[in-house]
């Protein structure tokens, strides 16, 4: 694992996401991250489809929670402009000068930005995405930036925001290859999501690879993975995981890195359902295995053994995405958040 000085890694390290339980609305998203503060906690991170805003509900536990880190986890590209993104980034460090802002972004899927935003979808992804990172990274650092690509193009645009020494980092959410590669040559850090603890050193390798590619020293690329894992009865959450799992196997780039981390059999058999329009065996086709794999329920020393296990895989800076799957929400949630930091 990489290390830094001022940069705590491992289970010193764990941070909370809000993607998981951002239905229970943002009055309980402010609350845990009070409660995330309380237990010792070291970040806060939010998802963006067609819910809540990204930075305005980071501005927001920013406020209740002063000492946590903050991260975009993820914020798709399509729908912001490299500049918009640069400024909420640099908003939010101004407004949190003392702690890292982390800028999560990632490529998402053709449903969420063309079906649901309206914005136009990429058939070159990972171009765009390093025109993007090669933007955003300027512009952070205060460059006057002109830039004409396939995908952007702008002249002169300086960022207004006066910023201390330290800076918005660059997380880019990836899973296979090239993506992964990316990661290792442009960003400040990679976010694995979706992705058994068994599968993260291979991801690693990856980013390695890019790193070394791009001349950069070995552990310049921080490795972040969200960490799924719900304190609740396994039969009873077992239908939840399954629709889970199945909405990401739906989608192109989860189904390949899912068919390479050993789940061929399932992912063939949920499109083949699919395929003839058979939803309920689609999501029947999840098995246990995958679920107790990626989407990880059961007692408390499960839920801590789960985070230690992405840990010793390599991650840097693992990021709990409860799974809020008990008869109450609430209180499945917060038993989960208190197990998984138990380990640390």
């Amino acid at each position: 694992m990489s290390e830094s000085a001022d940069q705590p890694s491992g289970l010193d390290a764990l941070g909370l996401t809000f993607a998981s339980f951002s239905a229970l609305g943002l009055e309980n998203g402010l609350k845990a991250a009070r409660l995330a503060t309380e237990l010792g906690y070291r970040s806060f991170w939010t998802a963006e489809t067609m819910g809540l805003e990204s930075f305005a509900v980071l501005a927001a536990a920013g406020a209740v929670a002063p000492s946590m880190d903050l991260g975009t986890g993820i914020m798709p590209i399509q729908i912001r402009t490299p500049g918009v993104a640069a400024m909420g980034a640099a908003t939010l460090q101004a407004l949190h000068p003392e702690r890292e802002i982390l800028l999560g972004i990632g490529v998402s899927t053709p449903a969420i930005v063309s079906r649901w935003h309206g914005a136009r979808w990429s058939d070159r992804p990972l171009a765009q995405m390093r025109e993007y990172l090669t933007i955003v990274a300027a512009m952070l650092e205060g460059d006057s930036v002109s830039f004409a690509g396939d995908h952007y193009e702008l002249d002169r645009f300086r960022l207004g925001v006066r910023l201390g020494d330290r800076r918005p980092r660059t997380v880019l959410a990836a899973l296979n290859p090239k993506m992964l590669a990316l990661a290792g040559e442009l960003a400040d850090g990679v976010l694995l999501n979706y992705i058994p603890a068994s599968h993260v050193p291979w991801s690693i390798e990856q980013v390695r690879a890019g790193e070394a590619a791009a001349g950069r020293p070995p552990g310049t690329c921080r490795i972040y993975a969200y960490v799924h894992a719900g304190l609740c009865d396994p039969e009873a959450a077992r239908r939840n995981a399954q629709r889970d799992l199945y909405g990401y196997a739906m989608a192109d780039g989860y189904a390949k890195n899912f068919i390479r981390a050993g789940y061929g059999d399932e992912i063939a058999q949920i499109r083949d359902r699919a395929a003839v329009k058979d939803r309920d065996g689609a999501i029947a086709a999840v098995s246990d295995r995958m679920i107790a794999d990626i989407d990880t329920v059961g007692d408390a020393a499960t839920v801590r053994q789960t985070v230690e296990n992405y840990v010793a895989a390599g991650v840097d800076v693992p990021v709990l995405m409860p799974l809020p799957w008990g008869e109450n929400r609430w209180a499945s949630l917060e038993d989960t958040m208190r197990a998984a930091i138990a380990s640390a």
